[in-house]
């Protein structure tokens, strides 16, 4: 028996924030980071909805920490928002939805992302960092009520975001399309997303504006599917490897996920290759469909100028060695890991971690 469930209402277009006129809130906390606080965006798009009184908390952070997470918290409890509205990319979604939970508190969650890739938009996680390991928390509570989806907000993404969140992007519709706890529904989601991501990243990345709405609905259906599906070893390991060494979420992905996929072929290559299939990127026999997916991936990570290595992203070799035993044990206790499709141990992600070093 199947299950499916997404409370998120969704609303999408260009100048699509503009459904907050109608949401009836009388006080508002945004969650965004000092960018968009500094550039009016916050301000602008907290005065569309209107709110008797509005407060802006403007200090999150990539990894947004425990301790931050429960700062917001406190000034949430005093405001006791009906409303809290995260602007941003996958670090203020987490940072308000950790907030909300700490707070005790229920208003409205209501998410606009302003990257395509987390997909945070839709799920019931928030990647919180705390001690240099990441911890997901993962509560139906606060999966948010409402996700509004811009066009507008996309126009001037830099390359290096567009590169690296749409990996994460492709990394979660991969994931969830193998993963154990996959369905009929996430199925489509994921492939869907991940079709579309493949045909449109690279046009987005060279500066394309038309391509990223649909690539930005894609995250967030890429969300919805590994939400209900789970997620797996690659996931794991960026979770690991970014508490520790603070590396952008996408380019780990982007590092991780071709040796992960040669790993996880063992247990489910021939749904590689449908999916291959699906995208267009191989018509053959399955064995064939998968390496053209593997080989496609890297030309993929390379053309959008993406590290392929840790050494690349500026890692040294000796740091990850000496601080193996930690990776492995963080990754080995990740929740990801309970959905990958293949049987992991710290032997073989040992050799994953290793395999992606580089030289150095």
């Amino acid at each position: 028996m199947e299950q499916f469930f997404c409370k998120t209402q969704i609303i999408s277009g260009q100048g699509a924030t503009a459904a907050l006129e109608n949401m009836h809130i009388k006080r508002l906390l945004m969650v965004t980071d000092p960018f968009f606080s500094q550039n009016g965006t916050a301000a602008r798009i907290a005065a569309q909805a209107g709110a008797e009184t509005v407060e802006i908390f403007d200090r999150v952070v990539p990894d947004p920490s425990v301790r931050l997470a429960a700062e917001g918290a406190a000034v949430a409890r005093r405001l006791q928002p009906d409303a809290v509205v995260a602007l941003g990319g996958g670090s203020a979604m987490d940072c308000a939805k950790a907030m909300t939970y700490f707070s005790g508190l229920t208003p409205r969650l209501i998410a606009i992302p302003t990257t395509s890739g987390s997909g945070s938009e839709v799920t019931d996680f928030a990647i919180l960092t705390h001690d240099g390991v990441k911890h997901p928390l993962v509560d139906d509570g606060i999966r948010p009520d409402v996700a509004i989806l811009d066009g507008q907000l996309l126009q001037q993404l830099p390359k290096g975001l567009i590169a690296a969140t749409g990996f994460d992007l492709i990394c979660h519709a991969l994931e969830a399309w193998v993963a154990t706890g996959a369905g009929i529904v996430s199925d489509a989601l994921a492939a869907d997303a991940f079709c579309t991501a493949w045909k449109l990243l690279p046009r987005s990345y060279h500066g394309d504006t038309e391509a990223r709405l649909p690539i930005h609905n894609a995250a967030t259906m890429a969300g919805m599917a590994f939400s209900a599906a789970g997620l797996g070893l690659c996931h794991a390991l960026a979770h690991s490897l970014g508490g520790e060494f603070h590396i952008p979420h996408g380019q780990l992905n982007g590092i991780l996920l071709p040796a992960v996929l040669e790993y996880n072929a063992s247990a489910c290559l021939s749904s590689y290759a449908s999916l291959a299939r699906q995208a267009g990127i191989s018509a053959g026999a399955d064995p064939v469909a998968f390496r053209a997916l593997k080989n496609g991936l890297v030309r993929l990570r390379r053309s959008l100028e993406l590290p392929e290595n840790l050494v690349q992203a500026g890692i040294k070799g000796a740091d990850v060695r000496r601080k193996m035993d930690a990776l492995i044990d963080a990754a080995l206790a990740d929740p990801c890991l309970q959905t990958n499709p293949a049987r992991v141990d710290a032997a073989s992600a040992g050799r994953i971690i290793s395999e992606v070093i580089g030289h150095g």
